[in-house]
């Protein structure tokens, strides 16, 4: 006679009566991990990386000559990192998409959709940004930071929409939330640095003030 406990009786699973196929736990935890999987690539790639690199670009640049080309390295290595890891995490969203029957979060895709093309324009700016001395590199510069603040902007908000699809447990939003706020004191630490030695007009020697090219775009003061 079959035993009625004992660990067998906790295993579960689900029979298609159709085929008589059945399917065990195994794909619910599978589906699991792939949402941790997803989640975390997605604070790392968006929310982590993508911050760095654009605080690389900004503060260490901000260092002057000695700084040259270490911030630009630096720069390239994080925000090239960043994006590949994103699209390792979007391939595990469109797997989890296709395992799931219900809703697919059009809002969620829409804006990482969004994010690969923006983050496609920041890596082309490493093949067809003019040249130093060209007279419109200073248009392009702001177009390149502008579009950077916007990616960093909605990185920001589809990492926590992607909370809300989820559902992860506290600590994992208490994670990266502490992550999130040493990253933005950090940044505004460094830009009332950035300020001050802007304003005092000098860097290693070289002046910091912004020359008139520069200024013929109002927008650059944010760049």
């Amino acid at each position: 006679m079959h035993g009625v406990s004992g660990n067998h009786l906790q295993s579960m699973g689900n029979l298609n009566l159709s085929s008589g196929q059945a399917f065990g736990s195994h794909v619910g935890n599978s589906k699991t991990k792939l949402k941790i999987a997803h989640g975390v690539l997605n604070a790392v790639s968006w929310g982590i990386m993508m911050p760095l690199g654009f605080m690389a670009a900004r503060y260490l640049k901000a260092l002057g000559p000695r700084a040259d080309p270490l911030w630009f390295y630096t720069h390239v290595s994080l925000q090239l990192s960043g994006y590949f890891l994103g699209m390792a995490r979007g391939a595990t969203g469109l797997v989890l998409g296709s395992m799931s029957s219900g809703n697919h979060h059009p809002c969620h895709m829409g804006i990482e959709i969004t994010l690969f093309a923006l983050g496609l324009l920041q890596i082309s700016a490493l093949f067809l940004q003019p040249a130093k001395d060209h007279k419109r590199r200073h248009i392009w510069n702001c177009f390149h930071h502008i579009t950077g603040y916007v990616v960093l902007v909605l990185s920001l908000v589809n990492i926590w929409v992607g909370f809300t699809i989820l559902k992860p447990t506290k600590g994992w939003m208490i994670g990266y939330g502490s992550i999130s706020c040493a990253i933005l004191l950090t940044s505004l630490i460094l830009e009332i640095w950035k300020k001050t030695i802007t304003r005092d007009g000098k860097i290693d020697g070289v002046n910091a003030t912004p020359t008139s090219a520069e200024n013929k775009v109002w927008i650059t003061s944010i760049c």
